[in-house]
């Protein structure tokens, strides 16, 4: 069984200026609605991820407006939603055995960032036993400053995370790929 697991997708992840200079994807919220949406009308399980930033400056503060979900992935009263203060979805969480209960062992993983709470999720989901679908353009990245002083944009930033993930922890797949190939499952 497949299930979405919508990460982070909250209202703080817009506000760029805490985060780093640029953000790329600007659609990622409005893909994983579209995601959503797709399981949603299929009657797929879909599972929300919520960060608590224990940070009283973050956006993602509980005490702040950016700790609200984007209005493009509300959650529905019938979804799940864990809520963390790590970066990882399965820590301090009861993700993984709400999933394992349910019998799901395909996950599609959307939400932000890909640098922080996706990457990590990715990786201990795959280490958990899931077979995971990262949707590329449903996450996005900030730009940062290395250890070595130099910048790296967003999109370095992004495309290297994917590099990363790619086959050894997940299948990489764009929105409109894996919504025709499960369309077409049907």
């Amino acid at each position: 069984m497949t299930a979405l697991v919508l990460i982070d997708t909250q209202l703080g992840l817009q506000e760029i200026a805490y985060y780093g200079t640029e953000r790329n994807n600007p659609e990622a919220e409005e893909n994983c609605g579209r995601l959503l949406q797709f399981f949603r009308e299929n009657q797929f399980p879909v599972f929300h991820v919520k960060h608590n930033s224990t940070e009283l400056g973050s956006p993602l503060h509980p005490s702040k407006m950016g700790n609200n979900f984007h209005p493009a992935v509300e959650p529905m009263i019938n979804e799940p939603v864990f809520e963390k203060n790590v970066n990882n979805a399965f820590i301090g969480t009861h993700l993984e055995n709400r999933l394992k209960t349910q019998n799901i062992t395909d996950l599609v993983i959307a939400g932000l960032t890909i640098e922080h709470c996706i990457s990590t999720s990715v990786r201990m989901a795959s280490n958990l036993g899931f077979d995971v679908t990262l949707v590329s353009d449903a996450t996005a990245a900030f730009d940062k400053i290395g250890y070595d002083g130099n910048p790296y944009s967003a999109e370095v930033i992004f495309h290297s995370e994917l590099a990363n993930l790619k086959d050894e922890f997940a299948t990489i797949k764009n929105t409109e790929t894996l919504l025709n190939e499960l369309e077409k499952s049907f």
